[in-house]
């Protein structure tokens, strides 16, 4: 975490903050065989066409002759006249063409300096971000898992209740962390989501955008932290009393406070339906304003969904190795692997769905999400599929090696991994373009969440017993075997 904390502060300190400093980022970056062209001369540069010279006819008499001079001298007389003005106005024209071609480029250039000038101050506030949101997505994937189980009335998981609600410990500080950044976004210290910054709803600003101004009945900054500050609290406030129902219950002499459970994570359950998939939209989908996809809720709950299960093995099995858990068995480690497996599967149905029906109808304002992607983020993009079913398909397919713990810990460091590469690319194209790369900030990002995560769910993990005793299913689930 200490790590972490310094390495964030030194990709703030270290973003450029002017527009000087871009072009000698942009210089740096383009050293190394990539020199800039040489000042092109002027292309309106006209040269002066050369003058034919004719002799003039002989003639027989000296009065024909006198009249050509005449004639030659009155023109002559006539080009000197006229040629200074045409000439200067001429030069004039192409002066002046000449100045708003170099005042366009010039704007042009200063624009473009702009608009990269904010893209690598997003960097670091873009890294924490990807890995603020993941970290918390993990522990409100968890405490959907555990809704479901309690909902379902499961008798294989209760011997991982505690396991699950000691990894949603983390989503208190979690949603703080998160809330606080949404806030800075709102008062633009940053220009992670477009549709927040200035006059982009005002027809009479430059900056005006018909498409976000269009949406702004929904996207607005207080409605959208409103929003937030609903969802945060609804999640929390259900860990909470679940959290306190099922401690309860280890004391209880009758099982009020496990009915109590079941109802209220029905309740949350519905609940969740809805806040998740506007909080998908709100807080991912928002930095591309200009796109939409109506299964995308589906498709982020997916990516969390699965990761929060493969987090549910990784303690398991950890605690397990540090003689913990003592009734839990390879069946327990089986079943999650299972939906570990099969998350992946419905996880790679609803990426294909998405991309395939976009990338064939080719319209341009949905499949500019996935040519941003491709063009500035092959590798990331095509490995996180790679990662995330592929590679999890054929790790995961044999049903014996659901049970073999090295197998299990190596395809969760792959799918962890995969979908956290998956966030990264959801919001780095937005927010910094092509201006990406994995530097200090995203490392240090990672490593300052990752550390906050263990060391409170480790925390939380200590503050009670390791097995729900008075659970009416406990019993059932001591002795599971598949």
């Amino acid at each position: 975490m200490a790590l972490g904390l310094l390495g964030i502060a030194y990709g703030f300190l270290t973003a450029p903050k002017t527009t000087a400093d871009v072009e000698k980022i942009l210089a740096e970056s383009h050293h190394d065989g990539h020199h800039a062209a040489a000042p092109a001369h002027d292309a309106h540069a006209v040269a002066a066409p050369a003058e034919a010279h004719h002799e003039a006819p002989k003639t027989e008499t000296h009065e024909a002759v006198a009249n050509d001079t005449v004639n030659t001298v009155e023109k002559d007389t006539m080009k000197a006249e006229v040629a200074p003005v045409v000439e200067e106005n001429h030069h004039d024209a192409h002066a002046a063409k000449a100045d708003t071609h170099e005042a366009d480029a010039h704007k042009e250039h200063e624009a473009h300096l702009e608009h990269v000038l904010h893209q690598l101050q997003n960097k670091p506030w873009a890294a924490m971000y990807v890995a603020c949101i993941f970290f918390l997505l993990i522990s409100v994937g968890v405490l959907t898992f555990y809704a479901i189980q309690w909902a379902a009335q499961a008798g294989w998981s209760p011997v991982l209740f505690r396991v699950m609600e000691g990894i949603t410990a983390y989503l208190l500080p979690g949603s703080i962390i998160f809330f606080l950044l949404l806030v800075l976004s709102g008062m633009h210290m940053n220009h992670l989501f477009t549709w927040m910054a200035e006059g982009v709803t005002d027809p009479k600003s430059e900056n005006y955008d018909a498409i976000i101004a269009g949406k702004s009945g929904f996207l607005n900054v207080p409605f959208f932290l409103i929003r937030a500050l609903v969802f945060l609290a609804g999640w929390n406030i259900y860990r909470y009393f679940s959290r306190k129902n099922s401690l309860a219950q280890d004391n209880a002499s009758d099982d009020s406070f496990y009915k109590k459970n079941f109802k209220i994570a029905a309740a949350f359950l519905a609940f969740f339906i809805v806040s998740e998939s506007i909080a998908s939209w709100d807080w991912i989908m928002s930095v591309d304003p200009h796109w939409y996809s109506t299964l995308f809720g589906w498709y982020v709950f997916a990516s969390f969904f699965v990761s929060g299960i493969t987090t549910i093995a990784f303690v398991t099995l950890y605690l397990k190795s540090k003689g913990y858990l003592e009734y839990v068995n390879t069946s327990h480690i089986h079943d999650l692997a299972k939906f570990m497996f099969g998350i992946s599967v419905f996880w790679t149905y609803l990426w294909f769905s998405q991309f395939m029906l976009m990338w064939y109808s080719n319209i341009p304002e949905e499949v500019t999400y996935f040519v941003t992607r491709i063009e500035n983020y092959n590798l990331p993009f095509f490995g996180m599929v790679v990662m995330n079913f592929v590679l999890p398909i054929l790790i995961l397919i044999n049903t014996d090696f659901k049970r073999l713990t090295w197998i299990v810990v190596m395809a969760g460091i792959i799918i962890l991994t995969g979908h956290y590469i998956d966030f990264f690319n959801m919001i780095m194209p937005a927010t910094v373009g092509d201006q990406w790369f994995i530097g200090v900030s995203e490392i240090s990002s990672l490593l300052f969440f990752f550390g906050l995560f263990i060391f409170v769910v480790f925390t939380a993990l200590t503050k009670a017993p390791l097995l729900a005793k008075r659970n009416p299913l406990i019993e059932e689930s001591k002795h599971f075997h598949y």
